[in-house]
């Protein structure tokens, strides 16, 4: 299978391991973590999904004690009591380094952050950036999603039946191990259903009417499939302007290929004849630029009024507010919207990405651009 370098996330795991003693890779299986991880030439390895690696940190104050340099756990969150020991052992000595991956955020951040606070630094890694593809592989990218397997496989055939035992995998196999007691079925179907939102407003009680369930157990299930890198959960930006804005927040599956997998979308002419068309554009966009602006989901929003002014994604950045609105359109003009947003929000620019080739104004501050050229304009 062809190798791509990742030189952006190689880049800044090795500022982070200048600056901290321990840094986790975090990011959905299948993401490249462990060969992005090998490329440090770790002075010590240990993968806890091998029995004997598991086997010698049974003991792990007398595996790890006497090692030096950098020391790789691969799937950590199978022994999150070893956070306690890498403080102890980074503090005896300033020179060893733990990198250690993980496949589950939300539990393993909180868990590891309270033990290691001020020790540990963490690198999101997904599938491959639209800047590491060729431009002509960008609807590869789109239709395939990002996972190396998915994108790198010989067909379109093969990359769905991959995807499709991808996600079997991970109800099956990955769920469970995470100590979560829900069955495989019940999960995929509320997945399923879940893709049928992609890209709009959550509405937990709709969702809990539709499935039979409390919203608080939608909730639960939306946690785990964005605590597992499945989803995205976007919240809303809201401060007093005097207007009436939307609170709720606002969904997406993070990769576009297991959205299509999802609903049995194998080829360029399925998508193009798919109703959900514009959404599945928006969301691979949307995806496109958050990596590139490398910043934490928490600093990422979206803002929505109810008299229908929207912007589909918002960050603050050197003290300024930015803003960026999706089209797929041939050319997109300036609409109302796009004004109302550059004046309540104050937005030092706004960019309108659209998949066309050519960049344009639509006024000093608002800007078409297409999105291949979005590492160069936003991050």
């Amino acid at each position: 299978m062809k190798i791509i370098e990742r030189q952006i996330d190689s880049d800044a795991l090795a500022r982070l391991m200048t600056i901290f003693p321990v840094v986790a890779i975090l990011g959905p299986r299948q993401s490249g973590k462990t060969t992005l991880a090998k490329t440090l030439k770790a002075d010590h390895y240990f993968d806890l999904e091998n029995p004997q690696d598991a086997a010698l940190l049974d003991q792990p104050q007398l595996a790890l004690e006497d090692l030096k340099g950098v020391i790789v756990i691969d799937e950590i969150q199978r022994k999150p009591d070893l956070f306690a020991l890498m403080r102890y052992l980074v503090d005896q000595n300033k020179k060893r380094k733990f990198v250690i991956l993980g496949s589950a955020s939300r539990d393993l951040i909180r868990q590891s952050s309270e033990t290691l606070a001020g020790r540990i630094a963490y690198h999101y890694l997904g599938g491959f950036r639209l800047s590491e593809v060729e431009p002509s592989k960008a609807k590869t990218l789109w239709i395939r999603g990002g996972l190396p397997r998915s994108f790198l496989a010989a067909s379109d055939a093969a990359s769905l039946t991959w995807r499709s035992q991808y996600i079997t995998t991970f109800l099956e196999r990955d769920i469970p191990q995470l100590g979560i007691n829900i069955p495989a079925r019940t999960l995929r179907q509320f997945w399923t259903m879940l893709s049928h939102y992609h890209g709009q407003i959550l509405n937990y009680a709709e969702l809990g009417r539709s499935f039979g369930v409390s919203d608080m157990t939608v909730r639960k299930y939306c946690d785990i499939l964005e605590g597992t890198f499945m989803i995205r959960i976007l919240q809303p930006w809201y401060v007093n302007l005097g207007k009436r804005l939307v609170k709720r927040p606002k969904f997406y599956l993070r990769d576009s290929g297991l959205y299509h997998a999802l609903s049995a979308i194998e080829t360029a002419k399925q998508l193009t004849a798919w109703p959900k068309l514009g959404a599945s554009w928006e969301g691979f966009a949307l995806e496109c630029v958050c990596r590139s602006l490398g910043k934490q989901d928490s600093e990422l929003y979206f803002w929505n009024t109810h008299a229908g002014a929207e912007l589909d994604l918002f960050w603050q950045n050197k003290g300024k507010n930015w803003g960026v609105e999706f089209k797929y359109e041939d050319a997109p003009r300036l609409t109302r919207s796009m004004q109302i947003a550059m004046e309540d929000l104050q937005l030092a620019k706004l960019w309108v990405v659209y998949p066309g080739k050519k960049e344009y104004p639509l006024t000093k501050k608002i800007s078409v651009l297409p999105l291949e050229m979005i590492g160069d304009k936003v991050s």
